[in-house]
């Protein structure tokens, strides 16, 4: 029996009892199969003495080989990201505007979707780039995760205390909080509760009178060196994050926002910890695409002795997937780049335009029918109206633009034409 059932089962899987009692071998007492499991992993297993869980027991958690592989394909496919900064594509302002302005503006979106924002993508991409005041609390809560993200981004090089938690949270909530809930402050009661898709209750956080001292132990937790060569207490900076992650979910030491919050303090600890690519990785779109996978690995957690492995085994596979997202964004855009300056260099058209006027020629040829303003046009290549504004009616003069006004309003649309490419002799 001993020799039959390790850690995880012949393909790696950390099963939970719900599902390792169906996969016992025939013949086998499902009971004697599981207990030699839970003492395989107990001998791998390293316990979390500052993270509290109840009555005294402590968050626990085990790097199985298969776990273990995971976390090195990630290390290979973000540490081989960084020769992405050697590439002309993504210097300055190219990486800046593929990179960090959609997939920020995705995450932010995603993450507010997850909570319940009812706002489209496309209306929301359009407030973010146009800067446009929300106009629900859909919106809102879309500005202000926009807003946390690149706040995480800025904090990335200070230690976490609770002032910063709260701090995020605060500009998570803004203007968006669903209840009696205030931004950036400690929940004061014990009236929540956490319900599945089904509407039943599946957690009850622990008590609000032990959330500062649990908030205090996180901090510390946080800021320990446990990734150096001289620590004798190393922790996989992806486990570590995935771990902040869970506890703000665990704890629930707000009313509301505490999922955003707690990706946000996941996005600020990989950063922290060295591994920039995620700057431009969102997760939080994969964890919608499987949000039962997701809340199903919150409660393995919490019935199996609350162990971590679980929600760390879910984390590290989206996170696995969503670099894979950025690598194939990544691989898009540039040939679309590319194909775009073959063309830049066998046009004579191309040769008379500047190169933000290029940008605006790119963008309506992608997308034909759109409208363009001055307002926004700035806002997208980094410059002043005027200069959007010369930009956009040089591009009229040479027909690869339309003007258009509306009765009663001052602002001009440019529109892209159908016929874009054909004026171009693509």
């Amino acid at each position: 029996m001993f020799n039959k059932y390790g850690a995880t089962d012949a393909d790696g899987n950390y099963l939970h009892w719900d599902k390792f009692k169906w996969r016992v071998n025939k013949g086998d007492s499902e009971e004697l199969a599981w207990l030699t499991t839970k003492l395989a992993r107990k001998g791998i297993s390293k316990v979390l003495p500052n993270l509290e869980a109840v009555n005294g027991k402590n968050f626990s958690y085990c790097i199985p080989d298969s776990l273990f592989a995971k976390l090195h394909h990630i290390d290979m496919e973000t540490g081989a990201g960084r020769s992405l900064e050697d590439d002309v594509f993504f210097k300055g302002l190219e990486r800046d505007k593929y990179l960090v302005k959609s997939l920020m503006m995705e995450e932010a979106i995603t993450s507010s979707q997850l909570e319940g924002a009812s706002t489209t993508r496309k209306v929301a991409k359009e407030m973010l780039k146009s800067n446009r005041k929300p106009a629900d609390k859909s919106e809102q809560m879309i500005f202000n995760n926009y807003l946390l993200m690149k706040r995480a981004v800025e904090k990335k090089d200070e230690e976490l205390s609770v002032d910063l938690i709260l701090e995020l949270h605060e500009i998570a909530t803004f203007n968006a909080i669903e209840n009696q809930a205030v931004p950036g402050e400690i929940r004061k009661d014990n009236d929540i509760e956490i319900k599945n898709l089904y509407g039943e209750v599946a957690f009850r956080p622990p008590c609000y009178k032990t959330i500062r001292d649990r908030m205090d132990a996180l901090c510390a937790f946080a800021n320990l060196d446990t990734e150096s060569g001289n620590s004798d207490k190393f922790i996989h900076p992806v486990v570590k994050a995935a771990i902040l992650h869970f506890m703000i979910g665990f704890i629930h030491p707000f009313g509301d926002g505490n999922g955003r919050t707690a990706r946000a303090l996941f996005y600020w600890y990989m950063l922290r910890a060295g591994y920039w690519l995620f700057e431009y990785v969102s997760i939080s779109k994969l964890i919608q695409e499987k949000r039962s996978q997701y809340d199903t690995a919150f409660i393995y957690t919490e019935t199996d002795d609350f162990d971590l492995t679980y929600f760390i085994y879910n984390q590290v596979d989206v996170i696995d997937n969503a670099v894979i997202a950025l690598r194939n964004h990544i691989e898009s855009k540039k040939q679309d780049f590319y194909h775009f300056m073959e063309w830049i260099d066998r046009s004579e058209l191309a040769k008379g335009l500047k190169r933000g006027e290029l940008e605006i020629v790119k963008d309506a040829l992608q997308n034909p029918g759109k409208r363009f303003t001055a307002q926004k046009v700035a806002i997208d290549i980094g410059v002043n109206e005027n200069t959007a504004r010369s930009y956009l009616n040089t591009l009229v003069e040479k027909n690869l633009l339309e003007s258009t006004k509306k009765k009663n309003i001052k602002t001009i649309f440019y529109i892209a034409p159908d016929d874009v490419r054909e004026v171009l002799h693509l």
